[in-house]
């Protein structure tokens, strides 16, 4: 079949951490075909967070959860796609719903996982191995034009413009934070409740970073994550300034390219702060690494405990089913504490120079 890159759609209306991880996807594709307009399909917080992204021509606004909600919804977004016409899409998504976007949109040439709900209404099908870390599973939807994740630049990288960390530089001065700070930045939330480690496991480890190092730390989070953040400042005083409501999805990756190091969750800040190079300590409660969203980089330490009910889900859960909470509480905050401690040794100014890979160091408890 003779393909078309004059004109070309990458789909991916899945969550911000998905997102973050397509990004490999998205430049591989821009840096290896003779693309004369690219575009990307996401959902609206998505299309915030790639504002500055370079080679995206447009950004196209699926907007599922709201109002191209249902299959109304799919339909405008598929007449609004065809509009444009779309010589080629490809898309990481599995679901039907992105597979029927595509079809509806009359794009001469589909391309997809065979694993996806909608693999039928696709003309080319790639092997999405589920073994593999996201970021080479998206990858791998290019096999079908003969490239392999192995051939590609898997690294994941997101530019921020100069006037967004100007923004926000300007932001964090008058906040009290300036350049030459140790800043730690601390991001506690979560869609899902049993990925989130406990607020007094934060708020202790706020005091010991407090100790040691005489940082000032920043509170990371969308509004959904307010209540998160407010028992967390609560429980830790001054010594902590949330960034919640102050800042948008464009300028986090600006804001966490301030930090020594970031403590996360499984969550699309530990991602961001890995494509800004930033050394990421990562607190996996309900979800496991083998799931395949660990953080990709040797930058970074996973803290774990081992229990033989995890994962409890894909994408964790709203509660634990077996009500202990054990994945959450049997993390202490002195472990925490020892990897951050051991990962700024590692990647201190200092240290000697480490071979890039992109698997992090597992601290199974």
């Amino acid at each position: 079949m003779t393909v078309s890159w004059d004109n070309v759609l990458i789909l991916q209306n899945s969550f911000l951490g998905d997102t973050v991880l397509t990004l490999p996807l998205i430049r591989e594709v821009r840096r290896h075909f003779p693309i004369r307009k690219f575009c990307v399909l996401c959902l609206p917080p998505c299309g915030e967070l790639l504002a500055d992204y370079p080679g995206i021509d447009e950004i196209i606004i699926d907007d599922k959860k709201n109002g191209e909600r249902g299959w109304r919804g799919l339909r405008r977004t598929a007449a609004r796609l065809n509009r444009k016409n779309f010589s080629l899409a490809l898309t990481p998504h599995k679901s039907l719903r992105s597979a029927l976007i595509l079809y509806l949109a009359r794009i001469p040439h589909r391309v997809g996982f065979r694993e996806s709900s909608g693999w039928f209404l696709f003309h080319q099908r790639a092997v999405r191995d589920s073994a593999r870390h996201d970021v080479e599973r998206n990858l791998s939807v290019l096999r079908v034009f003969g490239l392999a994740p192995e051939d590609c630049d898997r690294s994941i990288d997101l530019p921020v413009g100069s006037a967004t960390q100007a923004s926000v530089d300007r932001k964090l001065k008058s906040l009290g934070i300036n350049a030459d700070d140790f800043i730690v930045g601390l991001s506690p939330g979560s869609v899902w409740a049993t990925k989130r480690w406990s607020t007094t496991g934060f708020a202790a480890l706020i005091a010991m970073l407090r100790s040691k190092y005489s940082c000032k730390v920043l509170l990371f989070g969308g509004t959904s994550d307010a209540a998160v953040v407010d028992d967390i400042r609560k429980r830790s005083g001054e010594a902590v300034v949330s960034l919640v409501g102050s800042i948008g999805l464009r300028e986090l990756g600006a804001a966490i390219s301030r930090c020594r190091v970031l403590i996360a969750n499984d969550s699309a800040p530990m991602h961001i702060a890995v494509a800004r190079r930033i050394p990421t300590v990562a607190v996996f409660c309900a979800t496991t690494p083998e799931l395949g969203f660990y953080p990709y980089t040797n930058r970074a330490i996973v803290v774990q405990k081992n229990l033989t009910c995890r994962p409890c889900g894909s994408h964790g859960g709203r509660r634990c089913p077996l009500g202990t909470e054990a994945c959450i509480r049997q993390i202490a905050p002195e472990s925490v504490f020892q990897a951050v401690v051991r990962l700024l040794r590692r990647c201190g100014d200092d240290a000697p120079a480490s071979v890039p890979s992109f698997q992090p160091e597992l601290m199974t408890l």
